[in-house]
């Protein structure tokens, strides 16, 4: 069953006709198609072997006699039967990784490589889940190399393509720390807002040495899945995207149509700066009479109680009545046009005679500016696209609306953590002994093929168990969060027994 399974995603993919192709003619005819060797890996990872060409080898002569036949890893020669040698392994995975590598590496992954990738990875996605979305998560996670990292700066060393990254410590006290590799990046699908659950399956992955900033590096993995057709309508990000400069992430995303939604960088929170007399903050352009302590909001705690929450929800609506809004899209430029929120009938202003007679409900401007700016005398005010740049998203931050949607974002750490299973493909130091970014990567994406097919086999089972308690008259199941505090810990220790 997973046999057949794995032969259809690569047949779907069409990558090891192409790859054939490319490959040196002449000489002996190989043993090994290349068909036959992306079977041997995806079968290698989904019983849970390392990444080495021994344990694909292995998958490969383990299969049934029939099989054996079929793929060419029993073949007839003049000696009689030959049965495939790791020899002949390692030579063919050499050819392929050879021609689709870049003849001068550069830390990132050549156009062939990435097309393979994108290729073996969409093929991953069931035909029914394909249009399910056009939501997207997105997040990074270190790929650590066997090699050894070289003794002094630019000495020599093993996986040349490999460099120093940092990444989140597990220790105490610890907040991170170095390790020697690469840094691999998923697009993981999630629900619409509002929406029905979704498989979170990882649509688009790359690797880059930890040299390349990886928000620039994954944009062009986005604008090649946005050109096959594929619609992207949300992308969630975590501060690490958002504080990346403008061009460089947010920019050629709107220019993509997509709506950002992400957690701001500490240094980007809060007030920076003015346009035409309009208090740019979060992103977002406020009256200057905006009371001040509204501007202090900051992002609710993952610890507050039901009255802080609904506290916290109440300031940021009250802040959004103090909001320019906007009353057109953005143009070829980017450009778009705000109006003052007393013309858009959000607040009461003396400057605009025809807000006083708004409901008294409505907040009023008791100390309107003497001498009114830009924004408070005209009735519209233009905004270019270098104002809130790298801030502007989808949601106002941080309101409840905001909150909801962000959380969606779980998901990017979820496709790390079930691919990184030390149960399943434990993707740690020593899983793949190979070196450069071209090898590896076709090891990795294989491991992502096979975790997808385990995320629609579960999502699969569980609705099926949703359905059928449904038409027994039970409630589905639900996944509460099991998180506990050190409050709680404490608590439990106290009323422990003695």
């Amino acid at each position: 069953m997973i046999l057949a399974r794995l032969e259809a995603i690569i047949d779907r993919s069409g990558v090891a006709p192409w790859i054939e192709g490319l490959l040196p003619v002449g000489g002996r005819p190989r043993q090994l198609l290349v068909r036959t060797l992306f079977l041997g890996m995806l079968l290698s990872q989904a019983d849970c072997r390392p990444a080495h060409l021994t344990r694909v080898h292995r998958a490969l002569v383990s299969l049934e006699e029939p099989d054996l036949w079929r793929l060419g890893v029993l073949a007839t020669w003049k000696s009689g039967r030959h049965l495939l040698t790791y020899r002949q392994t390692e030579r063919t995975f050499s050819l392929v990784t050879e021609a689709i590598d870049k003849d001068i590496p550069d830390g990132t992954t050549s156009k062939k490589l990435s097309e393979v990738v994108d290729a073996l990875t969409e093929a991953s996605i069931p035909e029914a889940y394909k249009a399910i979305t056009t939501s997207y998560a997105v997040d990074w996670s270190d790929q650590e190399a066997f090699s050894c990292p070289p003794k002094e700066p630019d000495g020599p060393c093993a996986d040349p393509e490999a460099s120093w990254g940092r990444r989140k410590s597990d220790a105490p006290g610890q907040r991170d720390e170095l390790f020697f590799g690469y840094e691999i990046q998923a697009a993981t699908m999630v629900k619409e807002e509002g929406g029905e659950a979704v498989p979170e399956l990882a649509r688009r992955i790359t690797l880059t040495t930890c040299s390349v900033d990886p928000p620039a590096a994954f944009i062009p993995v986005i604008e090649a899945m946005v050109g096959t057709g594929i619609a992207v309508s949300d992308v969630l990000a975590d501060s690490g995207y958002a504080y990346r400069a403008a061009e460089h992430w947010a920019l050629p995303l709107r220019a993509l149509g997509a709506n950002i939604v992400t957690d701001l960088h500490p240094n980007d929170r809060g007030c920076k700066g003015t346009h035409a007399g309009a208090i740019i903050c979060n992103g977002n352009l406020f009256c200057p009479a905006t009371p001040k302590p509204l501007f202090e909001l900051g992002p609710l705690s993952r610890q507050a109680t039901g009255e802080q929450t609904e506290a916290h929800d109440h300031k940021t609506a009250e802040l959004a009545r103090y909001k320019l809004g906007r009353i057109s899209a953005d143009d070829e430029d980017g450009f778009h046009r705000v109006a003052c929120p007393a013309v858009m009938g959000k607040v009461r202003c003396p400057l605009r005679p025809d807000s006083m007679e708004l409901s008294h409900t409505r907040p009023e401007i008791l100390t309107p500016p003497d001498h009114p700016p830009t924004c408070c005398s005209q009735q519209t005010t233009t905004v270019p696209v270098e104002v809130g740049a790298k801030t502007a998203q989808k949601h106002d931050y941080p309101s409840k609306a905001h909150r909801r949607s962000y959380a969606r974002r779980t998901a990017a750490e979820r496709t790390f953590s079930t691919s990184k299973d030390r149960a399943t493909n434990d993707m740690t130091r020593g899983w793949c002994r190979l070196m450069g970014i071209t090898a590896i990567s076709l090891f990795v994406v294989c491991g992502f093929v096979v975790r997808n097919e385990r995320i629609v086999d579960a999502f699969e089972a569980r609705q099926a168990e949703d359905a059928r308690r449904v038409a027994a008259g039970l409630q589905p199941l639900t996944r509460r969060r099991r998180r506990k505090t050190l409050g709680d810990l404490a608590g439990m220790a106290a009323n422990a027994p003695p």
